[in-house]
């Protein structure tokens, strides 16, 4: 009896580790249990998730969305109160105004300037006109001066005369180059002015982009997260308000490494959804990671040490949904899949 005992214990214990064996040998997916259809667990819907914040600050004037609301592209999502920035905009442009009428005023200046050259130089020609009068009357008496036919006032008058004539020449000279000065101070001024305007028209378009800020759009259809924003609370800028989620979804499931070497891109994948009682849906491989996770991770693994152990690295792999399915529509992102590829199908 005993014997009999000793021989159903001892193939209980071997039928255990059969099929202990048989399980390590079907998860490993060793001989001869092995498979062209390559299977992960650790895929995840993904989308591009819009995070909504404000660029300025201010307080919340508007809230017209609701949680998890569907929007269209350029749905107004939130206001801020633009009072403030309608008035900033508005001394913006009264500033504008401001420069634009000092420029006009410079290139009156310069005209102004110009007409004065034109005058100092037609009285530079009336002066020169008159040195050459008094020049010849001084070359008629200064002769009869000497042989004593004239008398000595009219001499006098003469030389006075021609003196005169040659300092009206420096004065008016002296006018042309006061009127050339003029001018050069008014082309410089008007450059600064020109810069001034430039600088104004800047503070305007900074005051309209501001003002325009103050309404915060949807930048793409799709439907909204939590919305966190409410009225009459104060935001900063960058504070995060509510986030967009898009209606293109796609899966990024993480192979190990020894799992690639069938795959291709443009391969037929299937993946069962968690949260839609496991139904099955179907894509294609879009494109591979150029690196393995870790290799993205804020702290990357340091192999140099001592005890290091052999671990397949997980690459991501991106793949895209089948159109058509009425059951994709519900696909959001951050649900679990999990992923399978037959590596033995061709594109």
């Amino acid at each position: 009896m005993t014997r009999i005992l000793r021989s159903v214990s001892t193939y209980i214990a071997l039928a255990i580790g059969l099929v202990g064996l048989g399980i390590i040998l079907y998860a490993w997916r060793l001989p001869p249990f092995t498979s062209a259809v390559e299977v992960t667990e650790n895929a995840y819907v993904r989308g591009q998730v819009t995070l909504i914040a404000p660029q300025l600050a201010g307080y919340v004037a508007e809230v017209p969305v609701q949680d998890f609301a569907a929007v269209k592209r350029g749905d107004l999502l939130l206001r801020i109160d633009d009072r403030i920035f309608t008035q900033k905009l508005e001394q913006a442009r009264a500033g504008l105004a401001a420069q634009r009428a000092a420029l006009a005023n410079s290139d009156q200046s310069r005209a102004a300037a110009e007409a004065r050259l034109r005058a100092a130089e037609a009285n530079v020609a009336s002066a020169e006109a008159a040195l050459r009068t008094a020049e010849a009357n001084w070359g008629r008496i200064e002769p009869l001066r000497e042989r004593g036919v004239v008398s000595q006032t009219s001499t006098d008058q003469s030389q006075q005369a021609l003196d005169q004539a040659r300092a009206a020449i420096t004065a008016t000279n002296a006018a042309v180059d006061v009127a050339r000065q003029d001018i050069q101070t008014a082309i410089v001024n008007r450059q600064s002015l020109v810069a001034a305007v430039e600088g104004a028209e800047a503070a305007v378009h900074l005051a309209e982009i501001d003002l325009s800020n103050t309404r915060i759009t949807a930048p793409q259809d799709g439907r909204l997260g939590e919305v966190s924003a409410r009225l009459g609370q104060y935001v900063s800028a960058g504070t995060q308000l509510m986030a967009l989620v898009p209606d293109q979804v796609w899966v990024i499931a993480n192979f190990k490494e020894t799992q690639l070497a069938g795959m291709r891109t443009g391969q037929p994948v299937s993946f069962t959804v968690d949260a839609l009682r496991h139904a099955v849906l179907t894509g294609k491989i879009e494109r591979f990671s150029p690196a393995a996770g870790s290799e993205f991770s804020v702290i990357r693994p340091d192999n140099a040490t001592g005890n290091f152990i052999k671990i397949a690295q997980r690459v991501p792999v991106r793949i895209t949904v089948d159109p058509g399915q009425p059951l994709a529509e519900r696909l959001a992102p951050g649900m679990s899949v999990v992923v399978s590829v037959d590596t033995s199908a061709s594109r």
